[in-house]
């Protein structure tokens, strides 16, 4: 399956959401790419709902925040699973095939069709783990 075309608009966000290197508002965005001509926090919604449809960029609930799409994968069915870590706010990507067997089976068994999944581990990365081990 080819990848969409994206607008210029969604090429502007991506690229604020990709070198941001942590998770970012769409003010963050509006910020960075008002230079370009994007004056509005609708026209940075807009793109960003169409990146999170194409699965290029992911919505951190919990921050009301966005991270890029950890790498070339269909998303698909899948369920994606984000672990936020709270002192440095680093996002990792995971996803799991017992979990999205679990809902599945759940979902048949009540009748519910699923639109979206959104799962959140917030905790903290090894790094931050090591870190505090230390002091």
């Amino acid at each position: 399956m080819a990848e969409p075309e994206l607008t210029r608009n969604q090429k502007l966000v991506l690229a604020a959401i990709s070198r941001a290197g942590r998770p970012v508002s769409a003010y963050d965005i509006l910020s960075e790419i008002r230079p370009h001509g994007i004056k509005s926090p609708v026209q940075v919604y807009r793109a960003v709902k169409k990146l999170i449809e194409n699965g290029a960029v992911h919505k951190v609930e919990s921050l009301n925040a966005f991270v890029p799409c950890a790498g070339q994968h269909a998303h698909g069915p899948r369920t994606t699973i984000l672990a936020v870590c709270e002192q440095c706010g680093r996002v990792t990507e995971f996803s799991d095939d017992i979990t999205d067997r679990r809902l599945a089976e759940w979902a048949a068994r009540e009748r519910f069709d699923i639109e979206a999944t959104s799962i959140e581990v917030n905790g903290r990365c090894a790094d931050c783990m090591l870190e505090r081990n230390r002091g």
